[in-house]
């Protein structure tokens, strides 16, 4: 602790066992004398009078003064006749503290995954934490249901068949803390029903196959094509459910066709399969129509998932699912197992912020600012890396870019963080050995415009050093 000035009447947890052979002064000594070397009392820390600590330990004053007097003559402790006694400046030579290692700052971070923070709706949130702060009955602060708050799970149900074209009713969301959390409840929940294996798109999102694997399912990479994933793949691996991306495949960008949406149901029916169907960005679209989602061909063989990690800030961890009524009260069950619930007021606050209309403004207000930025990347790459192939380009925050064969992606990735320019390749995505060739993944919801093309341009730099290399 540092040094305070805390009066003399300060707690301090001194543990003294009167079953020890060991004297209380001698116990009272060590225990001061350890919390000293450690930094628990920092140089100059007041420590509470010898009548105090004694009252607080229910000893007699004389054991406290003892032990004192023993660390003031050892050089721990430094006392002021008739004044106070502080930690001697000199006990406890200043420790190097480990640092925590430096984030890595790029001039151009095209890393996916993040929406630009610096465009949150500070003013509309603020008004809707005010006003659940200021109007939420007491009762809604309590211990919360599996399933979180009905206010919340009232506004989303409408806002997701209003926007997205869902099924959902109030009773099967479940409110959870993001995409991560709701695929780990539902992974476990799976396995405890007697599931093994878990189909995935192949490349997909890499982080989701760690959390179904720690639920104790195996991963099963399914290879796309331009269609997406081929649900004729399903049957013959003998799967339990499916992980998949259908409004805007990650990482390659691509839409599943209706065809294979109806193969995909026929076979969840078929098999009483599981559609997990994660939608993490479908509400940013420029150059087609929206695409509804599975669940509301299918409810009672599909998880819909969703986030506002893309839309508002991962920071807020606020997800959602909306599942089958046969699954619902084991999700909310191992949600409550999990945290005991989602922040209350977060929760409400958020609730407010979709029903007052707040989240299609910040929508409206988002889709040009993300559009342009798109248009800027695609008009940097055919500038300045015309041989690299856009793909996935009509929805989202990212693209995906095919190197030419003569690109090695480690190579470009590595080099472009050498130059200051944060890339991700597909490999990461891949779970399988490299099928096709290799690509960059550039997010571009966090990047302004400027910083896109002047880091494209850098990137072009990069490929030319590379090229000359060889």
């Amino acid at each position: 602790m540092p040094g305070t000035s805390t009066s003399s009447a300060a707690e301090m947890l001194v543990p003294l066992d009167l079953d020890l052979p060991t004297p209380l002064h001698r116990q009272l000594e060590q225990h001061l004398r350890d919390a000293i070397r450690s930094g628990r009392f920092g140089p100059a820390s007041l420590v509470p009078s010898t009548r105090s600590l004694a009252r607080q330990l229910g000893v007699s004053r004389g054991v406290v003064v003892e032990a004192y007097e023993q660390l003031a003559a050892e050089g721990y402790l430094l006392a002021r006749p008739g004044g106070s006694t502080r930690v001697a400046p000199t006990a406890t030579p200043a420790r190097p503290r480990a640092s925590a290692p430096a984030a890595v700052r790029f001039a151009a971070d095209f890393r996916p995954g993040q929406p630009d923070l610096d465009e949150f709706p500070r003013a509309a949130w603020l008004h809707s934490v005010r006003r659940v702060l200021n109007e939420a009955p007491s009762a809604r602060m309590a211990y919360l249901d599996g399933r979180g708050m009905h206010e919340l799970r009232e506004a989303l149900a409408a806002y997701l068949d209003r926007v997205r074209g869902t099924a959902a009713r109030v009773d099967d969301v479940v409110v959870c803390s993001g995409f991560a959390q709701g695929l780990r409840l539902v992974a476990q929940v799976l396995r405890a029903s007697g599931a093994r294996r878990i189909a995935m798109e192949d490349p997909s999102y890499a982080d989701a196959r760690e959390m179904v694997r720690a639920a104790g399912l195996a991963v099963v990479g399914l290879p796309i094509d331009e269609s997406g994933i081929n649900p004729e793949l399903l049957d013959r691996e003998r799967v339990d459910a499916v992980i998949v991306t259908p409004a805007h495949q990650y990482p390659t960008g691509g839409v599943l066709p209706p065809e294979r949406r109806a193969a995909l149901v026929a076979w969840a029916v078929r098999r009483r399969g599981l559609i997990i169907e994660d939608d993490y960005d479908a509400e940013f679209r420029y150059d087609r129509e929206p695409i509804g989602p599975i669940q509301g061909l299918c409810p009672d063989r599909v998880v819909y998932a969703g986030t506002a990690s893309k839309i508002l800030a991962p920071g807020l961890r606020l997800g959602w699912l909306v599942a089958p009524s046969s699954l619902v009260e084991a999700i909310a069950a191992a949600k409550l197992k999990s945290d005991l619930g989602s922040p209350a007021i977060d929760q409400l606050a958020f609730a407010d912020f979709v029903q007052r209309g707040e989240l299609d403004r910040h929508l409206r207000r988002m889709r040009p600012i993300y559009r342009r930025r798109r248009d800027t990347l695609l008009a940097a790459l055919r500038r300045h890396l015309p041989d690299l192939r856009p793909a996935g380009a009509s929805a989202g925050l990212h693209l995906l870019a095919w190197l030419p064969p003569d690109l090695d992606e480690d190579a470009v990735v590595r080099s472009a963080g050498d130059a200051g320019l944060g890339l991700q390749g597909l490999a990461a995505s891949r779970i399988r050995p490299q099928r096709q060739g290799g690509g960059i993944v550039f997010g571009y919801g966090s990047v302004t415009e400027r910083a896109i093309s002047e880091g494209v341009r850098k990137l072009a730099a990069v490929v030319r050093t590379l090229r000359a290399g060889r």
